[in-house]
């Protein structure tokens, strides 16, 4: 039996469960468990605080666990980021005054809050600045409004908040960041229970960044149409009971389909069709 450590509350658990759901293992929750066990699979599933699971899969007592990376460097812990799983995305800013010309190099004796004091303690050690770090737990953007601090250091995703609390990021950012399936020094990632899970949500993440296209194409011009979806090795070719014309699927990056879907009707594709993988292997 292992032990696999989930976010226990935000999108971040959300999308986790969903993740590991889509995976075949059964993780959901029906009230505030701490623990749902998957018989089938022979897992533990344990919901615990994101900014814990980095501690307790270091110290070997849960084999994995999905957390941000801003958490799991936070945490000063001795860890592996086993994979990238595509959400809960962020970066980790200082932000300033609107009106104000201060860059990082400027922060010497200023006050910084933030809930990430060992993040911004190593980014300021390793620009040779001395500030005074506040640490608080919630709402840090407020804190120069209130006087508390004199620039922030914190996580941003759409950066509206920092715009409603009169404040703009400055500088480029201490850390880009993202949901991760992270390993310590006590787990075996050949253990079979694990190294399935990892295989099934790598299958996932690959499939969400891919979809299958799928068109008729004159055969003369089929050199043209293998370059512009040349899939993964090759693209599956099939010929068609109309002379001289062929079927052909293949695997493109889902951001450029639409370029993609544009060239081929150019070529003189017929019938294109795009459709969403589940899964996949590579």
């Amino acid at each position: 039996m292992i032990k696999i450590a989930l976010p226990n509350k935000g999108t971040l658990s959300e999308d986790s469960v969903r993740l590991m759901t889509e995976a075949g293992y059964t993780c959901k929750r029906y009230n505030r468990e701490l623990f749902v066990h998957d018989k089938k699979n022979e897992i533990d599933f344990v919901f615990l605080r994101p900014r814990d699971i980095a501690v307790y899969v270091s110290r070997g007592i849960i084999d994995i666990g999905i957390t941000g990376r801003d958490l799991a460097h936070e945490a000063d812990v001795v860890l592996d980021e086993v994979l990238a799983l595509g959400f809960g995305q962020s970066k980790f800013c200082y932000a300033v005054p609107r009106q104000s010309s201060l860059t990082p190099n400027d922060f010497t004796g200023l006050r910084i809050a933030t809930s990430y004091p060992h993040l911004v303690k190593k980014d300021l050690a390793n620009r040779q600045i001395q500030s005074d770090i506040v640490k608080l737990d919630g709402a840090v953007e407020i804190s120069v409004t209130l006087g508390v601090a004199d620039v922030i250091a914190d996580v941003v995703q759409s950066g509206r908040t920092l715009t409603e609390a009169g404040l703009k990021i400055v500088g480029s950012p201490i850390l880009e960041s993202e949901a991760l399936v992270i390993s310590g020094p006590h787990t075996s990632l050949d253990e079979a229970i694990i190294k399935t899970c990892i295989e099934r949500l790598r299958g996932i993440v690959v499939a969400r960044e891919y979809v299958m296209v799928e068109y008729d194409a004159p055969e003369t011009l089929l050199k043209k149409f293998c370059a512009v979806t040349p899939g993964i090795e090759s693209p599956t070719i099939a010929p068609l009971s109309k002379s001289g014309w062929v079927a052909v699927k293949a695997m493109v990056k889902q951001k450029n389909i639409n370029n993609v879907m544009d060239e081929l009707t150019e070529l003189g594709a017929k019938g294109i069709i795009v459709t969403n993988i589940r899964t996949c292997r590579l």
